[in-house]
């Protein structure tokens, strides 16, 4: 085989105009599904993140100090891993709520493509 050849195909494709305006409608209405749910999870997940990262910082007394840091740090940590927790969850309700919304577009434009 001809890697080179392969490779060169690949790139002049990458550059090539799209004629088939229907295959990227059907890209933007998959990303318009899924971008929502996507774009929480991460915000949250880095959120929760920081929270339980903090209540750690408070718990092993590296910020803060006394008994009252301690049992603040442990409150504040598993709140934090409690949310990362109930991340995934809610991400895939979201994921198929917005599925859900666009399923009958997304279906029906690559019906239309698939039938050419």
């Amino acid at each position: 085989m001809n890697t080179d050849k392969i490779l060169a195909e690949s790139i002049a494709k990458e550059y090539a105009p799209k004629d088939n305006s229907k295959i990227i409608a059907l890209k933007k209405l998959d990303r318009k599904a899924k971008q929502p749910a996507q774009i929480f999870a991460f915000t949250f997940g880095i959120i929760s993140a920081l929270v339980a990262g903090t209540g750690m910082c408070l718990a092993m007394q590296v910020i803060g100090s006394g008994m009252t840091g301690m049992v603040a740090g442990i409150i504040v940590g598993v709140i934090g891993f409690a949310c990362c927790g109930i991340n995934y969850p809610v991400y895939k309700k979201l994921l198929a709520k917005g599925k859900e919304k666009y399923a009958f577009e997304i279906v029906q434009l690559a019906r239309e493509i698939s039938e050419k």
